[in-house]
This record gives structure tokens, sequence and C-alpha cells, in this order.
């Protein structure tokens, strides 16, 4: 297993948050809303480094596209209810590269194995392979995982407590971080938002670092399964370096050359065909 120090400030690409061109702020306070379902303008000040009016002005603009509502003190994801009746995820985009990856990743995993399923898009399709396995236990924060998961015979699904939050169907909070301490798992796989020789593993918000950093610690090998379009992307918050992850599962559209840069970094990259 890996031993991690988290840092859980902005990436890199968005330390410098006072000088942020206003745009880019937008973007990654419309990925925050995507992320989170609901935000608050007090929480976005300061995590951006800015004045609350100025938040204010952003949801403003950002309200204007139709995607997210203001309330009082903040802001909610206008979608977000449908999708959660409908148990569905918010970033289905790839779905052709993601659906390759979950095949691969669920190729790996042999009978009567415990294992870790991050929550999100291609984690769902990693556990939507793994039904012709016989006797898994599975350990997901995901409640789409643990549904379409939780009927196979044979199968054991277990989930942390914690908050629920609507936009990737999970829970999350310190009751879910405690969970995954006490756990003991042969493979873990992970999702992220972006990832990038330098900046490492990145994601769109705060809330779930701590329990990402848990779910490493508990498993002997962990799987970074994410696409193509997330490598050399930085999104706004950081859990750490490449050396957190053992494997890469992504798809064909990876260039030689970042492969050979990953596999520098001791990073093992299994391409899905």
């Amino acid at each position: 297993m890996v031993e991690i120090n988290v840092k859980i400030t902005p990436a890199d690409n968005s330390r410098a948050a006072p000088g942020m061109l206003s745009s880019v702020r937008r973007q990654n306070i419309m990925a925050w809303i995507e992320e989170e379902g609901s935000v608050r303008v007090r929480d976005l000040a300061s995590a951006f480094e800015v004045t609350e009016a100025t938040i204010r002005t952003d949801l403003e603009r950002l309200e204007q596209t139709g995607r997210i509502k203001r309330e009082h003190g903040g802001a909610f994801l206008v979608s977000m209810h449908d999708e959660v009746v409908s148990l569905s995820l918010h970033h289905r985009v790839e779905m052709g590269r993601k659906t390759k990856i979950g095949a691969k990743a669920a190729s790996l995993v042999n009978d009567g194995e415990t294992i870790i399923l991050d929550a999100g898009t291609t984690t769902t399709e990693v556990a939507a392979r793994l039904h012709e396995r016989q006797g898994l236990t599975v350990i997901t924060n995901a409640l789409n995982i643990a549904i379409t998961l939780g009927s196979v015979p044979g199968f054991e699904v277990h989930m942390p407590g914690g908050q629920f939050k609507p936009p990737t169907l999970s829970l999350t909070g310190d009751t879910s971080v405690e969970y995954f301490r006490n756990i003991l798992a042969s493979r873990l796989f992970l999702a992220t938002a972006g990832v990038d020789i330098n900046a490492g593993l990145t994601y769109p918000s705060f809330a779930d670092l701590q329990l990402k950093q848990a779910m490493i610690k508990a498993a002997q090998h962990v799987y970074l399964v994410a696409d193509s379009t997330k490598i050399n992307r930085s999104s706004f918050t950081r859990l750490g370096d490449l050396d957190l992850v053992q494997t890469f599962i992504t798809d064909d559209g990876i260039s030689d050359q970042d492969a050979k840069e990953f596999e520098a970094r001791g990073v093992q990259v299994l391409i899905a065909e």
C-alpha cells in the first residue's frame, strides 16, 4: 500500500486565484456545482480568494446559461432532481471510451476478491461488467453501483455512511472516510477529473479528497480509470502526484509520448481497445 500525504489545495493551474480570469473562475465554479450539486457563496469566495460580491456576479452569469439556479446564499444544479430520480450520472460524455475502459478493468478482477469502486461514470462501466465474476466483495460509496451489483447472486456489497452527493449518486464526508480506514481490499478502481504528469490527480472540488485518500490507503493496488480526454487536464483541487497509483487504464487516444512519460514515472499504462 502507498503512504500518501494529501494536499487539499488548489491545483497548480488555479493557485493564483485572485488573479484568475473571470471566465476561467466561472468554468471552475460550474465544474464544482456539477460535482457537488449545490454550493454556498461564502465557500466559493474562500476557495477562489475573491469577494462574495464577485462570486454573486459569477453565479448571476452562470444562471443565464440555464444550468444553475441561484438561491439565498448559493446556487444549485437545475438538472439535479431529475438525475437523482432516474439514477443517472451527470458526466455522461465519451461513453464509448469509458465502456472499453470498464471492460478492460473488469477483466483484471478475479473471483472471490475484495475490491473498492469509486463513484463516477467510468467506474460505473467497470461495475456493469463484473456480473460474471463469482463471490466478489464490493465496497463502494456509489449508490448506483451498489444497486447494480447488490442483486448479483453471491456478491457482497458494502457501503459507508455519510452525506449524499446527488450529481455523483455517492456518499461522502467524515463518516465515509472513517469507514474506509478499517478496510483492506486487493484493488481500488479510482476516478479522476484530470490527470497530468506534473499536476497529478485533480478534481473539481474539495469534498472527496480525504475520502479518496482513505480509499487509496485501503487498497493493495490502485488503478486509475480515466479516458484519454482527461490526460494533461487539471481541475481545481489536487489530490497528489502520480505515485498514488500503480496502474493507469485508459483508451487508445493516449499519445505514445504521454504513455512513455507515465511509464517513466513508474505508472503502468494499460490501453483498452
